[in-house]
C-alpha cells in the first residue's frame, strides 16, 4: 500500500524555545555543541529556566542531524546543566549558577556617599509624569494614526503634532507659529545642533551667550566651530548693549523669559534692544523657553520671538513640562531659515519617534497637556513657598532669589563658603550645584563678573517622598 505521506510537504520544524547562537568547535559536531552550549549556560548566556529550542527545530537551524541534538541534550542532562520534563520540554537547570567575574568594588573614601537626594537642574519632578494619561493619547494616536506614519516621515515631524504645537504656543506662549514654520527635533540640544551647522554655512563666525548658563550647550557651539563671547548678565537679564562692541557674532542665545540659572526675566527695553540690534546686523536671536510655562509671583512674560518673528528662532521642547526622556523638541523657525535646518536634519525625520510624536500631539489637543501644565504649576508653586518659609526659619540670613517663575531658585551664601557648603551637602547625601559652576567669562570680555557664592537649587526635581528629606539636608548645611 502507498504510503499517503510520501508526496506530501514535511511538517515545519517547531518553534518553541529560544533562538541561539553557537559556535561549534572541536572535533566532532555532537561534543562542538555539547561544549558550545555548556559554556552557553556557565557564563549566564542562558539563563537558568531558560526554554531550548526542540531538538528537530535546532538540528535544522544548525544543519546537524536530530540524533546529535538529542545526544548532545541527552549528556547535558545527564552532567545536570539541562533538565527535562515532559509537556515542558528542555531547559537549563535551575540550579546552575552562571560564573561571573565579581564586579570591582568602589573605590571611595569613608567619608564619600552616594547622593540620596537631588536638587539638581535640569529634570522636573519624574515620578509625577502623566503616565495614564499619557497612555490614554498613545492609545488613541496609535489606533487613529495612518499606517505612512510608520514609515521614514517628513523631516519637519508629524503634521499632526505641528499643528497642534502651533496652537499651543501661540495662545499660551504668544508665538507667532504655524505648522509649516516648526521642525520638530529631539530636544533642545538637537535643535541647537542644527541651528549651529546651519550658522556655519552662513559663515557666521560668533555666537555671543549669556555669562550663567550650561557649559553644555556652550560646548556644542565651540565644538560646531563657533566662538562663544559671554554677555554680562544682571538683575535685568543678560546686557544687550554689549552686543555691540562684539566683532563677528551673527546670533545670540538667550534665556528670556527665565535667566538660566539666576531666575532673573530679560528686561522690556532689553528684549526691545535685542529685536533692534538683530534688525540692524541681519543676526538672530535664539530663544531658549526651557520653562516658560510656569510663573508664579508675576503676570505671564510671553516669548520673545512674537516682537520679530523673523529674527528670532524660538525652541522649546518637552524636557521640563513632562520629562526628559520624551525626547521631544521643536523649533519655530523664520521662513529663511527652514530649509537650511531641514537640510541640516536629513531629507527624512530619522531622529525623532514617529509614534512619541503622535502621542504628544493627541496629549495637547485633548487638553492634557494643559492640564498637566496648571497642575505641575500649582505643585512647584507649593514647594516654592515650602522652601521659601523652611529657610526664613532655619537659616534667615540666606537671601533666595529668581523665585518668581522656573523651576530653580538661587540662595546666595556669605562670601567664600559655597564650595565648602556643597562639599558639606554631598557629606548629606544631597547632591546640589554651587552658583560658580555656570559661570562663564573669558579673559578679553572686557568686563568682570562680581564674585558671588551660591547654589542653585532645584525644588521641582525631588518625589514627593524626598522632598522633605532633601530640604532638611539642605537646612542642616547652610551656613548659620
Amino acid at each position: 500500500m502507498r504510503d499517503s505521506r510520501t508526496n506530501s510537504a514535511p511538517d515545519p520544524p517547531p518553534t518553541f524555545g529560544a533562538d541561539l547562537h553557537l559556535e561549534l568547535r572541536g572535533p566532532g559536531l555532537r561534543a562542538g555543541l555539547t561544549d558550545a552550549l555548556r559554556e552557553a549556560v556557565r557564563t549566564g548566556r542562558l539563563v537558568p529556566g531558560c526554554r531550548l529550542p526542540a531538538s528537530r527545530s535546532l538540528a535544522a537551524d544548525l544543519g546537524v542531524s536530530r540524533n546529535t541534538v538529542v545526544e548532545s541534550y541527552a549528556e547535558l542532562i545527564a552532567e545536570g546543566w539541562l533538565t527535562a520534563r515532559q509537556g515542558s520540554g528542555t531547559r537549563v537547570a535551575t540550579r546552575v549558577e552562571p560564573h561571573r567575574a565579581a564586579p570591582d568594588a568602589p573605590r571611595t573614601r569613608p567619608d564619600e556617599h552616594l547622593p540620596g537626594y537631588g536638587l539638581l537642574t535640569g529634570v522636573p519632578d519624574l515620578a509625577n509624569f502623566p503616565r495614564t494619561q499619557w497612555l490614554t493619547a498613545a492609545r488613541r494616536a496609535l489606533t487613529a494614526g495612518p499606517h505612512s506614519a510608520l514609515g521614514y516621515g517628513d523631516a519637519r515631524g508629524r503634521m499632526e503634532l505641528r499643528t497642534a504645537l502651533a496652537d499651543y504656543l501661540t495662545r499660551a506662549r504668544g508665538v507667532y507659529a504655524g505648522p509649516e514654520r516648526i521642525v520638530i527635533c529631539s530636544g533642545f540640544h538637537h535643535g541647537l545642533a542644527l541651528m549651529a551647522q546651519a550658522l556655519r554655512v552662513r559663515r557666521v563666525g560668533a555666537v555671543a551667550v549669556e555669562a550663567y548658563g550650561f557649559d553644555l550647550h556652550r560646548d556644542l557651539l565651540t565644538n560646531a566651530g563657533l566662538h562663544t563671547p559671554p554677555l554680562y548678565v544682571d538683575e535685568h537679564g543678560a546686557r544687550i548693549d554689549d552686543l555691540a562692541r562684539l566683532r563677528g557674532v551673527g546670533a545670540v542665545l538667550l534665556t528670556p523669559a527665565h535667566q538660566f540659572p539666576t531666575g532673573v526675566a530679560l528686561s522690556p527695553e532689553r528684549r526691545a534692544a535685542a529685536v533692534d540690534w538683530a534688525r540692524a546686523t541681519g543676526g538672530l536671536i535664539l530663544e531658549d523657553d526651557y520653562d516658560g510655562e510656569f510663573r508664579y509671583d508675576r503676570q505671564p512674560v510671553g516669548a520673545l520671538q512674537g516682537l520679530d518673528p523673523q529674527r528670532v528662532v524660538y525652541f522649546g521642547s518637552a524636557s521640563k513640562s513632562l520629562a526628559p526622556g520624551v525626547r521631544l523638541g521643536w523649533m519655530v523657525l523664520p521662513e529663511e531659515l527652514i530649509p537650511e535646518i531641514v537640510t541640516a536634519k536629513g531629507h527624512g525625520d530619522y531622529m525623532t519617534s514617529a509614534l512619541e510624536q503622535l502621542t504628544l500631539a493627541e496629549f495637547i489637543a485633548s487638553g492634557a497637556y494643559d492640564r498637566h501644565v496648571r497642575s505641575m504649576r500649582l505643585r512647584y508653586r507649593r514647594r516654592r513657598e515650602q522652601l521659601v518659609a523652611v529657610l526664613r526659619q532655619r537659616a534667615p540670613g540666606i537671601r533666595v532669589a529668581g523665585i518668581a517663575a522656573g523651576l530653580q531658585t538661587v540662595l546666595d551664601l556669605p562670601r567664600g563658603t559655597e564650595s565648602s557648603v556643597v562639599q558639606a551637602a554631598a557629606r548629606q547625601g544631597l547632591a546640589i550645584r554651587g552658583l560658580t559652576q555656570f559661570r562663564y567669562e573669558v579673559a578679553d570680555c572686557g568686563w568682570q563678573l562680581p564674585e558671588r557664592d551660591a547654589l542653585v537649587v532645584n525644588y521641582a526635581a525631588p518625589s514627593d517622598s524626598a522632598w522633605a528629606g532633601a530640604l532638611d539636608a539642605l537646612c542642616r548645611v547652610m551656613p548659620s
